[in-house]
């Protein structure tokens, strides 16, 4: 059974006391996680070991860095290595959001020694894809996002693809108020999953968790959720406020 995941990208958001205020009141919603449900927070890099203590006896809840670097150590000012993270005991980090790709340059090729170094120290990889407006605006969406998976993840075996978790977010969709409709979003999830099982098999494609993201909000996670191919959602704006992201996790399904 595939694993639910509401996941929370806080981004460049909140002072170290404003973080430990948003955990504190995330931590007052009852535990209703099932078993094959969780919950991820990606909270900036000075504010894991706040995350990890504060996190550490809830239920079905992760702690994740929102990035890592390409080489396990060296002189590479002002990076954090995969290395690092793990040593932190934190268990998941985001890789490949659109916001790096974009402003940090970040390519497929990139993205693929991320993905490599991350699995190496026993990290789990949400490896972000998706297309920005030119691009669904010329009806090239499902090209756009085969190539990404392809170039970044094909080279892994098996066994190490299913431990990556895939987020899609439309990069028209995001920080923007426009949102997929819950149709478009499981049209993506469905194809993402046919571009893994061209490679994988289907058994393998079905054991993968697919995220959608792009302006999730507690109005609309539910129905998001709904459909067969989307497992949860990488959330961003609505997850800096504990009560719309705690309906959020609510719309699991």
């Amino acid at each position: 059974m595939r694993q639910q995941i509401a996941a929370a990208n806080w981004k460049m958001n909140l002072s170290f006391q404003q973080a430990e205020a948003l955990l504190d009141e995330l931590l007052k919603k009852p535990e209703t996680l099932k078993a094959d449900q969780k919950v991820v927070i990606a909270v900036p890099f000075p504010y894991l070991q706040l995350a990890k203590a504060k996190l550490s006896g809830r239920k079905n809840t992760y702690v994740a860095a929102q990035n890592c670097f390409t080489k396990k150590s060296g002189a590479y000012t002002g990076e954090v290595s995969a290395e690092m993270i793990a040593s932190m005991e934190v268990e998941y980090v985001v890789l490949g959001h659109s916001e790096r790709r974009e402003y940090f340059g970040e390519s497929n090729a990139v993205l693929a020694e991320k993905t490599n170094i991350a699995l190496e120290f026993g990290l789990t990889p949400i490896f972000c894809c998706g297309e920005p407006l030119a691009i669904r605006e010329a009806g090239s969406q499902n090209d756009y996002v085969a190539q990404q998976l392809k170039e970044s993840l094909f080279h892994l075996s098996a066994d190490q693809l299913t431990k990556i978790v895939i987020a899609y977010e439309p990069i028209w969709a995001i920080g923007t108020g426009k949102t997929a409709t819950a149709d478009q979003a499981q049209e993506m999830h469905a194809h993402l999953r046919n571009t893994l099982a061209s490679q994988y098999g289907q058994e393998v494609a079905n054991s993968i968790s697919i995220l959608y993201g792009g302006s999730v909000k507690g109005a609309n996670a539910a129905d998001i959720f709904s459909r067969p191919d989307v497992d949860g959602g990488l959330v961003g704006g609505a997850s800096l406020v504990a009560a719309e992201f705690g309906q959020i996790i609510d719309g699991l399904k």
